[in-house]
């Protein structure tokens, strides 16, 4: 039987949903692995549009679940229909929608709130014991409900390969213990089943970022 990973987006597009990029890697990684990819995202309204040309926000009003559904070509399901009880992992890519919509970490940082819906989905997947794959910006979800775990964002000195490293120093602040690594690298903790890479927390070509998610995604099936 082909193992079935739940996949939760938070829109579409770097700046205001998930990171296009990295959600296709996990989608083509999961597949060539042989795994079913079921996708799901909260039916909710985005934090704000972001114009992508011009790197700021519009007035337009968007909906969270309808716009992750350009990712999944329609294929998606709201996550509050999702049940832990017949999924073997779950993996959530990164973007500013992790930091926008899932969590107002964008605004708040480590002082953040969780969504309820997708704080209750990560607590059934680690109650279960079943692995969570996280990757760029995204970690900061297990650092803010899960205190002393292990994750990676890559690195915690800023500069200008790592100019997001100061979400590091954050995470260890919520008492979490972050591992410097390379994008192409992914970062195990055993003990929680987390499995986190840094994707576009640096500055990297393209396709590093695409290795770093593959390793992911096979740690992941690994222990699913």
């Amino acid at each position: 039987m082909a193992k079935r990973v739940a996949v939760v987006l938070a829109g579409c597009g770097a700046f205001d949903g998930s990171e296009v990029h990295e959600a296709s890697a996990v989608l083509v990684h999961l597949s060539r692995e042989g795994a079913q990819a079921e996708v799901y995202a909260p039916n909710i309204p985005q934090m704000h549009v972001v114009d992508h040309v011009k790197g700021q926000p519009t007035p337009e009003q968007r909906n969270v679940l309808v716009e992750s559904a350009r990712i999944a070509r329609g294929n998606i399901k709201d996550l509050a229909t999702l049940d832990v009880k017949g999924l073997d992992a779950l993996i959530i890519p990164g973007g500013f929608g992790v930091a926008k919509n899932l969590s107002t970490w964008a605004t708040q940082g480590k002082n953040c709130s969780i969504s309820k819906e997708v704080e209750g989905v990560l607590r059934a997947f680690h109650a279960a014991h079943k692995p969570i794959g996280l990757c760029c910006i995204s970690p900061v979800l297990a650092a803010k409900i899960f205190p002393g775990c292990e994750v990676t964002v890559g690195h915690d000195t800023e500069c200008e390969q790592w100019p997001y490293a100061k979400t590091a120093e954050a995470m260890k602040e919520l008492g979490c213990r972050h591992v410097n690594s390379q994008v192409t690298e992914a970062h195990l903790d055993a003990r929680n089943r987390l499995v986190t890479t840094s994707a576009f927390m640096c500055n990297a070509p393209i396709h590093h970022v695409h290795d770093g998610v593959g390793k992911m995604v096979r740690e992941v099936l690994r222990l699913a």
